[in-house]
């Protein structure tokens, strides 16, 4: 699922909101609200609003956790796209670099108490988004989060 391109070769992207949010637990439901507020236009089949919102809560989550060390100073930065053939929401935290991609989680495991019981964000993201982009430098950390908005892969579900 993680592609290190985007949707099409050369797609001219609209913004269509960009904030800031400080690294705090509960900027995620503004996030939730900022993000929704710019699509509403687009007119979303619900359960792609649905995914669209899991993903975006857990990515401003995991910049605001792990990229900024939930310091309230650090910004958490989102950017909202459209192009004729995708949505995409970029968000970006002040971490340096790309971290291993997690470990899948592992119910069992979880529940026996050899994964931690915290750790489902990267893989609810992977599961909810058509594709994903991970990038970053020394300053900074971003994910691209796309849903496609024809035919992508949860379409028929």
């Amino acid at each position: 699922m993680m592609n290190q391109s985007s949707p099409s070769p050369n797609p001219t992207w609209q913004t269509l909101v960009e904030f800031a949010l400080p690294s705090q637990l509960d900027s995620e439901h503004l996030a939730l609200l900022k993000v929704t507020e710019a699509v509403r236009e687009l007119r979303l089949p619900a359960a792609h609003l649905e995914r669209l919102k899991t993903a975006v809560a857990e990515a401003t989550l995991n910049a605001i956790e792990h990229g900024n060390r939930s310091r309230p100073d650090l910004p958490v930065l989102i950017r909202v796209q459209v192009s004729q053939k995708a949505l995409r929401v970029c968000v970006t935290d002040q971490g340096s670099g790309l971290s291993a991609k997690p470990v899948t989680p592992n119910l069992a495991d979880k529940l026996n108490g050899r994964q931690p019981l915290r750790g489902w964000g990267f893989f609810l993201i992977e599961k909810t988004m058509d594709d994903l982009r991970l990038s970053g430098d020394d300053a900074h950390h971003t994910i691209e989060l796309f849903l496609y908005l024809e035919g992508g892969s949860h379409d028929s579900k």
